[in-house]
């Protein structure tokens, strides 16, 4: 098996997103280690919780509930709780998940902290939180109570399961950089890529932020509201929550006439329908903005292709602004060819149902080929 490893490397301008990619490619910790460690933390945490009147074990809920223990309730700052969705995560259980997160920070190893982090970030979501997953992220039914020490050290079993699989120092080099897709010659070597497979956003009104905006402001990746800025702006511009004044990614498919005539059909439906509300008006310049740094993208990734470089990128049709069509595998593919890509497939991956226009959108894989001409 270890002959097929590649070393690998992968861009993420969201920072979660980033920290959780490097941390699963981290196979370096002892996994009975890790669990030693996270033995200790979880016993600091349960003796935190019990001494101001919270429990966080099987028998939590016979226990009778102090009257005063509201009083020593652990809440985010200001600024980060009104970044998270309302109703995301219940008082009771964010305290809980504030003690546990103090004693890691409090009992940081190098070793295995970033792990016991991330298992924390996956049973916040996952396991605790009040949060449900469909097209978009929502808040389901509240969960007033939840056993968050439990949760985490089963996440943490899982992960040392699995490290206990494959050892540490038999896996390939993998480097994940907090960079934009849209910049890679800021963090990769020209001429050192030999393929490349991704999933960009799709243009549709989906904020991707929000996916990961729980554990993002709980365990203080995002702070403030001019750090989600930030983030966003590193985005591709896919919605209208992520599109600003400066944009300017547009002047790279100017001349591209079937990208006008989508944001013209656009703008024509959404005078024709009244719809004026600020972000309504950006709908047809989303398509823009999204083809274009989709452009740039594809443009500065030459420079790291290696001669013979294969690409594939997983992108899906769709219909979210206003039931305009767009064929994202086709634009994307005229795009690559005029930058100077050979396209050698736009392949079927699969279909899916789309209510508003009741047809079946196409997701696909198109693949190309960098020659290595001139760039």
């Amino acid at each position: 098996m270890q002959e097929t490893w590649i070393p690998s490397v992968g861009a993420e301008s969201n920072p979660f997103a980033q920290f959780a990619a490097q941390v699963k490619v981290d196979w370096s910790p002892d996994p009975e280690g890790l669990v030693s460690h996270v033995t200790h933390v979880a016993k600091g945490a349960l003796a935190d919780l019990e001494a101001t009147g919270f429990y966080d074990d099987l028998l939590a809920g016979m226990r009778p509930v102090s009257p005063d223990r509201d009083r020593f309730l652990r809440t985010l700052p200001p600024e980060q709780e009104k970044l998270l969705l309302k109703g995301s995560i219940s008082p009771a259980v964010l305290h809980k998940v504030l003690v546990l997160l103090d004693r890691i920070r409090r009992h940081h190893n190098e070793r295995f902290s970033r792990h016991e982090l991330l298992a924390l970030a996956n049973a916040l979501v996952f396991a605790v939180s009040n949060l449900r997953f469909g097209p978009e992220v929502g808040v389901g039914k509240p969960k007033e109570d939840a056993l968050v020490v439990p949760a985490w050290r089963s996440e943490i079993d899982r992960m040392s399961d699995d490290l206990r699989l494959v050892p540490g120092d038999a896996t390939p080099r993998t480097e994940v950089y907090l960079a934009d897709a849209r910049q890679l010659t800021s963090v990769l070597t020209p001429k050192s890529i030999d393929a490349v497979i991704t999933s960009p956003p799709y243009p549709n009104e989906k904020d991707y932020t929000r996916t990961t905006r729980l554990e993002s402001v709980v365990l203080g990746f995002i702070r403030n509201m001019a750090e989600l800025k930030a983030v966003k702006k590193g985005l591709l511009r896919s919605n209208t929550r992520g599109v600003y004044s400066g944009d300017d990614d547009d002047r790279w498919v100017a001349d591209n006439r079937e990208i006008q005539r989508i944001a013209d059909a656009i703008e024509a439906r959404r005078l024709a329908l009244g719809k004026d509300s600020g972000f309504e008006r950006m709908y047809g310049r989303v398509p823009q903005l999204y083809f274009g740094g989709m452009a740039r993208h594809l443009a500065d990734l030459r420079h790291v292709l290696r001669p013979g470089a294969q690409l594939a990128y997983v992108v899906g049709d769709q219909a979210s602004y206003l039931r305009i069509m767009i064929r994202t595998g086709e634009l994307l593919a005229g795009i690559a060819q005029a930058l100077g890509y050979e396209v050698t497939g736009i392949d079927l991956f699969r279909t899916r149902f789309a209510t508003g226009t009741r047809e079946q959108l196409r997701e696909e894989v198109l693949t190309l080929r960098w020659g290595g001409g001139g760039s």
